[in-house]
């Protein structure tokens, strides 16, 4: 059938286009690592935050704890 003709051609295309985005995409993509350095410091200073024992006077839990930026 011409229809089944049609749609394979139409689905060769596609993915001919989408190949070459995917070529592309590295040389637009934005540099990651800042976002992940940031997280990733956000991530030890409420782990060092819940692991630092706190006096009687100064009790805060993880929950109530404040990141200061």
């Amino acid at each position: 059938m011409h229809g089944d003709d049609i749609h394979l051609r139409l689905h060769r295309i596609r993915a001919e286009r989408l190949e070459h985005e995917a070529r592309e995409a590295p040389a637009r993509r934005p540099d990651a690592r800042p976002l992940r350095t940031r997280v990733g410091w956000t991530l030890v200073e409420v782990g060092l935050r819940m692991a630092t024992p706190r006096g009687p006077g100064t009790a805060r839990t993880a929950l109530t704890a404040r990141l200061d930026y």
